[in-house]
């Protein structure tokens, strides 16, 4: 699955499964009853990859389990981390799978790329069935990994939902045509599980053709963070592909500029207010005073006297009424006569 060709060789006496390429599992008993233990190692794994690990029924090694995980004994399931080089040792309890054995011990990833290998188990006591046949028909294998396609646009910056387009090429393997296949795609965030919408494709793949396909794909709105885009057809995950999605910074903006006006528009409004119930003003004098713009300054006290013109003070005595106004050529006349006399007489 996804490029890996595995090859697991089992061997009867021992219960090892190897993988001539790939990933690897093995299992230090080919079986063993309920309660007891097992230790499975591993190797060929991604570097501080997370696997886990599971028993599971109606399985065989050189297939895929059918049902998924249904098939397993997950209440008992264990998970390990990989070393830096892709190799594993983990303690497995045994239990019974909720079907009928042929059992595997199976392994596969829970983050990253897809990877799983399996290696042959019997649990002691448990029953054993034939596998199923498989139908026969068409069956859609992929041919080429999915890959995203699209961008974010300046909608998405402001907390849009972010959008992709999932493209990928699939065959035809089975024997009939396979008309308008219904897909999966799944959206899961971290390491929570996926999310998973039915997408129907318009076409007939024939049987020995291939087809390429393109599903939308829609994440909600101000989403944000590592994403993984997985693909199912016919219960089977076909291609896992990682979306990392920026952080709507427009949304961060726009409650940063909300939080600095809006405190500066009420300052406004409540100032103004205040202006308007001051006392000692009427409304008139309000009106008719004029008021500077911001930018001019304000005088002080100082360089208000000199910048104000100084008015022309009222003169406190009244001026003299014409009829009061004495007559000064006469009183001359007058001191001019006696004067001459003073002079006569002498």
């Amino acid at each position: 699955m996804l490029g890996l060709v595995i090859v697991l060789v089992a061997s009867p006496g021992g219960g090892v499964a190897q993988a001539v390429e790939g990933p690897s599992v093995r299992v230090s008993k080919g079986q063993a009853g309920v309660g007891g233990s097992v230790i499975v190692t591993g190797g060929g794994w991604r570097p501080e990859a997370i696997l886990m690990v599971l028993i599971c029924g109606r399985s065989v090694p050189s297939r895929d389990v059918p049902g998924g995980t249904d098939s397993c004994a997950n209440a008992e399931g264990r998970a390990v981390t990989a070393d830096g080089k892709g190799r594993f040792r983990r303690e497995l309890p045994v239990a019974e799978p909720p079907v009928p054995c042929p059992c595997v011990v199976h392994v596969s990833t829970i983050t990253g790329p897809k990877a799983e290998a399996a290696a042959a188990f019997q649990v002691a006591g448990h029953s054993v069935e034939p596998l199923p046949r498989e139908a026969a028909g068409g069956r859609l294998s992929l041919l080429t990994e999915g890959r995203l396609r699209g961008s974010s646009g300046l909608l998405t910056w402001f907390g849009a939902p972010p959008t992709r387009e999932l493209v990928f090429t699939v065959g035809n393997v089975g024997t009939s045509p396979v008309k308008n296949p219904v897909f999966q795609v799944g959206t899961s965030h971290g390491v929570f599980a996926p999310r998973w919408e039915e997408q129907q494709w318009r076409g007939t793949i024939r049987p020995g053709a291939e087809a390429r396909v393109t599903l939308p794909v829609d994440l909600a709105a101000g989403a944000h963070g590592d994403y993984t885009v997985s693909l199912k057809h016919g219960g089977k995950v076909l291609a896992e592909e990682p979306w990392g999605v920026g952080r709507p910074w427009g949304v961060t903006l726009f409650w940063l500029m909300l939080c600095l006006v809006v405190p500066a528009v009420l300052f406004r409004i409540g100032m103004a207010l205040v202006d308007r119930v001051r006392p000692g003003r009427t409304t008139a004098e309000r009106r008719r005073t004029p008021r500077l713009p911001r930018w001019v300054p304000t005088p002080g006290p100082s360089t208000a006297a000199h910048a104000q013109p100084r008015r022309p003070s009222r003169s406190r005595t009244a001026s003299a009424l014409p009829w009061f106004t004495p007559d000064t050529d006469a009183g001359a006349a007058r001191a001019g006569r006696l004067s001459a006399r003073q002079e006569d007489h002498s």
